[in-house]
């Protein structure tokens, strides 16, 4: 099969981009009382959101534009210049956004991203300069610091996710490109989490760097689909969460050489015909989940509250919805899921990303044609 990829590097794009709106009536969940503003409309597919020292946010669209918005959410119409050419097809384009843990001192952006090549397309990662001035904003000193090889013509399964860990090295999150067996191939980097330096280096302690037939920049391995990853406030391990096939949507807490089992151990069934992939739900040696969804709930985006507006959330883990189009609230007990509510269903679409902002507050974008930017803000009793 070959595929047209559309090229997008920040084109210039009229479109009717709102501001902020009036809130809704209140929520009552379990352990907060809320209302969601709507801070921006018309975003075109947003897929991550990430917040500038200055109180301004970034936004990507999953055709190729960054954009930038004011501290009320109003969006500047012009998008970021100096981004990447994207391949815009089927689940790629551009995707994640993180700043660099020291920002403020190199002004380091990162981008994930669905890069065309050889082959078709595959997962990259790009950094570059942030700029702001009299001109505009952009990005300059742009540089592809990672490839995912080898690239394929699929559509599907590009992740993306970006996490700096505590550790101060990148963690990227890969999923399978629709081909479940290079999950398991530790000469592909597909399916993987990988471990770089912020310059796209590999760390000499990666748990096989060295290791012959072996890529170093692998972290783990046997990932089918991952779109949500977060650090532990607490621990600082890296948590990430993953779609299963019919069934079996995972979080698993990602540790150095670990194997995470797809597609030899999944909890869910081949589509449609609903057999058993690989050996089952378990073998040794093969990372358990700590939490799986079955029916699937297409998970994306995730983050750990932490603030102080809502006390009653304080410690819980927050993960977004495609299928159900909702918030799913999770309170933990050590790497334990002891209770699951869900909240928002069908009331503004599919969540593709969860932010806690530097407010306290939280954050969803809705993966739509008219995508929004919605805030969590306390209600009054």
């Amino acid at each position: 099969m070959t595929l047209k990829f559309a090229m997008r590097a920040g084109l210039a794009l009229v479109l009717t981009l709102a501001g902020p709106v009036a809130a809704q009536p209140a929520v009552h969940s379990e352990r907060a009382r809320f209302r969601v503003v709507t801070l921006a409309a018309g975003l075109e597919h947003p897929w991550s959101l990430a917040f500038l020292p200055d109180g301004r946010m970034l936004v990507s669209e999953r055709p190729g534009r960054l954009r930038v918005l004011g501290r009320d959410g109003r969006p500047d119409p012009r998008p970021v210049a100096g981004t990447p050419p994207v391949a815009a097809v089927g689940q790629g384009g551009l995707l994640d956004i993180a700043l660099h843990p020291r920002f403020a001192d190199n002004g380091w952006i990162y981008l994930s991203y669905a890069g065309a090549g050889p082959g078709g397309a595959g997962t990259e990662v790009a950094r570059g300069r942030w700029v702001s001035d009299a001109r505009g904003d952009r990005l300059e000193d742009l540089r592809v610091i990672y490839r995912q090889q080898p690239k394929s013509g699929a559509g599907v399964h590009f992740g993306s996710r970006l996490v700096f860990g505590r550790d101060g090295m990148l963690y990227v999150t890969q999923g399978d490109r629709g081909d479940m067996a290079r999950a398991q191939q530790r000469g592909d980097l597909a399916g993987k989490v990988v471990r770089l330096r912020d310059d796209g280096g590999v760390p000499d302690d990666n748990p096989w760097a060295g290791r012959a037939g072996t890529r170093p920049e692998i972290f783990s391995l046997g990932h089918r689909s991952m779109q949500g990853a977060a650090l532990h406030p607490a621990t600082g391990e890296l948590w990430t969460h993953e779609h299963g096939p019919q069934g079996g949507d995972e979080i698993n807490v990602v540790r150095a050489g670990r194997n995470y089992g797809w597609p030899v151990i999944t909890y869910g069934v081949n589509y449609g015909i609903g057999t058993r992939i690989g050996v089952g739900t378990a073998q040794p040696g093969l990372e358990q989940p700590v939490h799986q969804w079955t029916p699937s709930i297409a998970p994306s985006g995730m983050a750990f509250y932490t603030g102080e507006r809502f006390p009653g959330w304080r410690g819980n883990l927050f993960v977004g919805a495609l299928k159900y189009r909702m918030l799913v609230r999770l309170e933990l007990d050590g790497e334990r899921v002891v209770h699951e509510e869900r909240l928002l269903k069908d009331a503004y679409g599919r969540i593709r990303d969860v932010r806690q902002g530097p407010d306290g507050l939280l954050y969803l974008l809705t993966d739509e044609a008219d995508g929004r930017l919605l805030r969590i803000e306390p209600a009054a009793h």
